[in-house]
């Protein structure tokens, strides 16, 4: 037994180097002999000249003794070469260690000069990127929204403040590379004469006078005097600088947005990894490492507590929805999955209803246009052009709550159900807006049929679409317009009155009406499918993204309003690491899918006869190599090296080279991280084996 106790006392270090129990205790308790663990006393160094960790409850407790009861774990103050803000200390240490260096010059020469440059480019990025930080816009106002509403919330209104970027960075390539260069040769011509060729004749200007309800029709359609301006495609003329800048600026603006949204994914990817590994999503991480000791101001406090609450409300959420479903038997699963399968079909029964509804409502508005009533009232001539617009923002609006209604009966926790319920709204949005685009190019190409008699002449219908990509354009600007102002009319005609009405009859009447919350789901996919819209018109409309610049501007001080106003916390949260990934995801496909349509006129779709500056082309895409062509013999020959096998094909092996390399090394990490969770794992338990066999050996010496 001797042995045993003098080889664990060994093992604890020598005998003076622990403080001595408080008082004449038989026994010692498993926190006090923690409290004199390495780690522990590790954790009192506070750095020099700064009192330990719980000195001043000792000297409190201790009857005013000195602090100095702890001389081991207050070492000397060491001179550390590095920064002062790179130490693991307190303010005050780092004060102090500070005014040393600046007394003392050595200090700084201390290093090596390479690592005393490093240092000063470390600070100076540092520097850079708080100054990038300040200049954004609205960063109080996200930081409001996420501490009284929470991380998803927050994360709606950093994706509209991104959004806002793009839309600024695209209309800026807008102005410089479409509209400048129309007016810098002169101002453009007016639309061409009747006898303009043999596709017939293209004239959009009404004839004779026109009263002001038709002019505010007009401006609501696209068409009129809005319909040959610098809004549309066909006002532009058919120059060469023009029609080469015109189409290299939907490439540049679209790589421009692919690697800012790259750059997002990246970022959200990290953090996503991060949660799901359970680095990030540990309570203990949330209670012990979340807080922010910079923090200033009461509210600043108050904002800060309850982001925590709600990001710990995820997680509690998250361990009950799994506790019940490990504890479901093999019935219980296979019922789950019954009605699982048959929500699923539910869910798709209802989607093709609603493509099929807007491929209808596209294909009959022509055929209502026709109708000699229609042409003769302005306000069901409005009507009828928004017809598809229509159809798809009611689609667009009832669908959603009913999939909100399925979604928990799947027995999914409440993020899964949050994505599933985006990806079927994603599903709604993006491929309603694919069938009218369909719709249209069967239109355009009479059904995919050339040989067609509207349109043998020209290759595509002239009769119907003489300028069939400044319709394109107006349907675009048609939807954009119409979800502007149906947000509107939600806001002032739905959520403002309810709000009123629920506090006049705050009794059954007002329980019934309901508390607001802010959807987050509805409103972030409402976004995206803005912003899809835009890159599929930027094309054939040019101003669209400047228009959608003020438009998000006009959203963001509107949804401001009504959260604050009118909205209470969501009920439904979820993690703010899954939404700063899946949302880019989502910005991905929309920007992917826009580039198939726009890619798929440029190469496929005849440009028109009597309008835009690819007039006269066989197709849109033929401007680049005529373009080339006139380029020097030198340049013609790198280009064409660019696209041959002989760059490809080593460009995808060194491609493939940097992938496998990455691959590996991201496996690497993989491993020695897991091993390191490992080492962390054994050394907890080899420390409560230890506490608990202290305690052990204490009791027995007090009972001897």
């Amino acid at each position: 037994m001797e042995e045993n106790l003098a080889q664990y006392s060994g093992a604890w270090g020598p005998p003076g180097g622990w403080r001595a129990p408080q008082g004449a205790r038989g026994g010692r308790s498993l926190s006090s002999v923690l409290n004199e663990l390495p780690s522990a006393a590790t954790l009192r160094y506070r750095g020099p000249g700064v009192l330990p960790w719980g000195a001043v409850e000792d000297e409190e407790q201790d009857g005013g003794k000195s602090p100095q009861s702890f001389p081991e774990v207050t070492p000397m103050q060491p001179q550390d070469p590095h920064p002062s803000r790179e130490l693991p200390w307190p303010m005050e240490a780092r004060r102090a260690h500070r005014q040393s260096q600046s007394k003392d010059p050595a200090a700084y020469t201390s290093g090596s000069w390479a690592a005393h440059w490093a240092r000063l480019l470390s600070r100076s990025k540092e520097k850079m990127k708080e100054g990038v930080r300040t200049l954004q816009p609205w960063a109080w106002t996200l930081k409001k929204i996420g501490g009284q509403f929470g991380g998803g919330t927050e994360c709606y209104f950093s994706l509209l403040r991104f959004l806002l970027l793009l839309n600024a960075v695209a209309s800026v390539f807008e102005v410089c590379m479409k509209l400048l260069p129309a007016w810098l040769d002169g101002a453009p011509p007016g639309p061409p004469g009747p006898p303009a060729s043999s596709c017939g004749s293209y004239n959009p200007h009404a004839q004779g006078l026109v009263t002001f309800p038709t002019q505010i029709f007009n401006l609501l359609s696209g068409e009129g005097y809005l319909e040959w301006s610098p809004l549309f495609y066909g006002f532009y003329p058919p120059r060469p600088t023009l029609a080469l800048t015109y189409l290299c600026s939907v490439f540049a603006s679209g790589f421009v947005c692919l690697l800012l949204i790259l750059r997002r994914s990246v970022s959200g990817l990290r953090q996503t990894m991060l949660a799901e590994s359970g680095a990030l999503t540990s309570y203990s991480h949330r209670v012990f490492s979340a807080w922010d000791f910079g923090l200033c101001g009461e509210e600043n406090v108050r904002l800060r507590q309850r982001h925590i609450r709600y990001e710990l409300q995820v997680e509690l959420e998250e361990a009950a929805v799994q506790r019940r479903a490990a504890g479901r038997t093999l019935g219980q699963w296979t019922w789950v999955w019954l009605v699982r399968t048959l929500l699923n079909l539910l869910v798709l029964a209802l989607l093709g209803a609603a493509f099929y509804g807007v491929y209808w409502a596209t294909g009959a508005t022509a055929e209502l246009k026709e109708r000699s009533l229609v042409q003769q009232t302005p306000l069901l001539k409005l009507v009828v052009d928004y017809l598809p617009s229509i159809f798809i923002s009611g689609v667009n609006f009832v669908l959603p709550p009913v999939f909100k209604l399925i979604a928990p009966l799947e027995g999914y926790t409440q993020s899964r159900q949050i994505i599933l319920i985006l990806l079927r709204t994603v599903t709604l949005r993006f491929t309603s807006l694919l069938f009218l685009l369909i719709s249209l190019w069967n239109q355009i190409t009479c059904g995919g049929n050339v040989e067609a008699e509207a349109c043998q002449p020209c290759g595509y219908n002239y009769k119907e679409l003489p300028c069939w990509e400044t319709k394109l354009g107006q349907e675009m600007y048609k939807l954009l317009l119409f979800d502007l102002l149906t947000g509107l009319a939600v806001m002032l005609f739905i959520q403002f009155p309810r709000k009123v009405f629920c506090g006049l009859c705050p009794g059954a009447l007002g329980r019934l009406a309901g508390i607001q919350e802010f959807q987050v789901p509805d409103e972030v996919l409402g976004l995206l499918y803005a912003q899809t819209v835009v890159w599929v018109g930027s094309f054939f409309c040019p101003l669209l993204p400047l228009l959608n610049t003020a438009k998000f501007l006009l959203l963001f001080s509107l949804k401001k309003l009504t959260l604050f106003s009118t909205c209470s916390p969501a009920s439904r949260t979820f993690r703010t690491s899954t939404a700063n990934l899946f949302f880019p995801l989502v910005l991905l496909l929309g920007l992917a899918i826009s580039a198939v349509t726009v890619f798929y006129s440029i190469f496929l779709i005849p440009p028109s006869k009597l309008c835009g500056p690819f007039r006269g082309k066989s197709s849109i895409w033929e401007h680049i190599p005529e373009s080339i062509e006139k380029l020097p013999q030198t340049a013609q020959n790198f280009l064409f090296f660019l696209g041959s096998q002989a760059f490809a094909v080593p460009l995808l092996l060194l491609s493939s080279i940097l992938m496998a390399c990455t691959v590996a090394l991201a496996n690497s990490y993989g491993r020695l991280i897991s091993e390191f969770k490992r080492q962390i794992e054994t050394e907890a338990r080899n420390k409560v084996f230890l506490a608990q066999r202290a305690v052990a050996l204490s009791s027995a010496n007090g009972a001897l």
